[in-house]
């Protein structure tokens, strides 16, 4: 069976992805790197917001147009998407020949042959189970992987669908997360980036409450990794032993994803975060104090229910004083499922989407600051190739994290390899990004 794989969202997606390629390859079937030629397609989707939902929507579109030209075979949409609209998916897209829920990635096998032999599988495993231990056929660059040390989520944000998509919390027991890293490092991975939907309280649900990041993280350290990045920290649960842990492990990059979405208490209640904006600033100013040249990372929405003007503007003002040098910014979409949903106090979409402008406004300032502080600064960065639009090496600091931050773009005298760690000074940006040369030709 010649099977191919498109996999849309998350990293934790793509980890599912990877372990659902494993089990093919392990059940002798071919895997194509793209759909044409494929018995089957399988698209794993996310299904978070309405922008996720409609690119899987016309990737599935894609494909069925190839399956109507005779390219490819049969369709089988797996993921968050089909989790979530279980009944709708094989109703409203006929081209699609079965689905999966993200309980039952373990029956990629069996689903596929169901479908090859005319059958209409449908899967949708227990969402709570323990989180399979699976091999991986890793889809990143050699140089870098996802290890994902959880699944699910207890924090139930009143806007957010994940915890009915992925389950509740569940970490994976230490031992295996380990033997996971061992074998990413012995195989030549440089950056293990650390992720879950919250990594935080990584291990409390098995290890009696107890969080076992801090432990896990110091473990890794240990392994020949040259760089350990974390994605993603919630502020309530961030505590003294891991600041410390960041700080003191140098091969821990000093760059922490904490989504916050809003600073206005009002709002942060609606949403049932677990933050004041009081404990926000302690733990900002607390953060950049222990973690010297630390680069934050997190995730804003705008046009929330009860934001007001009065409150957007205090988002607006607490960003400046913050200077928080990376954020994704959304407009609110009531997500049909959630509890906020039902919040009747709500912002005009349209008046949504402008506030999300005005606050991309205020982060572009700041990380233009941010870039002009780096002007001159020697910095290590890992090549990710030639780039021949700007004919310069392209890569990435600390401060970068792939697909999220861009890159530094650099020139260089000799060849430097793909995955390969220099120095490069900062000497200047283009559109946001920085420009900088290698630093040993002035040595």
């Amino acid at each position: 069976m010649k099977v191919s794989f498109i996999s849309l969202g998350c990293a934790k997606n793509t980890v599912n992805t990877e372990q659902m390629m494993a089990l093919c390859r392990q059940a002798g079937f071919e895997l194509l790197p793209q759909p044409e030629g494929a018995d089957v397609v399988v698209i794993n989707t996310c299904g978070f917001i309405d922008s996720a939902k409609e690119e899987a929507i016309d990737n599935i579109l894609a494909v069925a147009e190839l399956k109507k030209a005779g390219q490819v075979g049969k369709i089988l949409v797996t993921g968050c998407l089909s989790q979530r609209y279980k009944e709708e998916i094989m109703e409203d897209l006929p081209e699609v020949d079965g689905v999966m829920g993200t309980g039952s990635y373990g029956e990629i096998v069996s689903a596929l042959r169901e479908v090859v032999g005319g059958g209409k599988p449908r899967r949708f495993g227990d969402i709570h189970a323990a989180v399979d231990e699976f091999d991986r056929i890793l889809t990143t660059p050699s140089y870098y992987a996802f290890l994902r040390i959880a699944e699910g989520c207890d924090n139930r944000c009143a806007y957010c669908i994940i915890p009915k998509l992925r389950g509740r919390y569940r970490s994976r027991k230490l031992e295996d997360v380990l033997a996971e890293a061992r074998q990413m490092a012995e195989n030549g991975v440089k950056e293990i980036i650390v992720i879950a939907q919250d990594i935080t309280r990584y291990g409390m649900d098995l290890y009696d409450g107890k969080k076992m990041l801090s432990t896990l993280l110091r473990e890794l350290c240990k392994m020949d990794f040259h760089w350990v990045r974390l994605h993603y920290l919630y502020p309530d649960a961030i505590d003294d032993e891991l600041i410390d842990t960041i700080a003191a492990e140098p091969k821990i990059l000093k760059y922490i994803d904490m989504p916050i979405q809003h600073c206005n208490d009002q709002i942060l209640k609606a949403m049932r975060r677990h933050n004041t904006k009081a404990e926000l600033l302690e733990l900002f100013e607390k953060l950049r104090a222990k973690i010297p040249h630390l680069v934050l990372r997190t995730s804003l929405i705008t046009g929330l229910p009860y934001e007001d003007e009065a409150a957007f503007e205090e988002l607006c003002e607490f960003l400046q004083v913050v200077r928080i040098e990376r954020a994704g910014v959304f407009p609110y979409s009531p997500e049909e499922g959630t509890a906020a949903e039902r919040m009747t106090n709500r912002v005009d979409t349209a008046e949504a989407e402008r506030r999300a402008e005005l606050v991309v406004d205020v982060q572009s300032r700041i990380m233009d600051d941010f870039n002009e502080s780096r002007m001159g600064d020697v910095t290590e960065v890992l090549c990710e190739g030639w780039d021949s639009q700007s004919m310069s090496y392209r890569g990435r600091s600390w401060a970068e994290s792939p697909d999220i931050d861009g890159h530094i773009y650099f020139t260089a005298e000799r060849k430097v390899e793909e995955g390969e760690f220099v120095p490069v000074r900062i000497t200047g940006s283009m559109d946001g990004e920085l420009t900088g040369e290698l630093w040993e030709e002035q040595e």
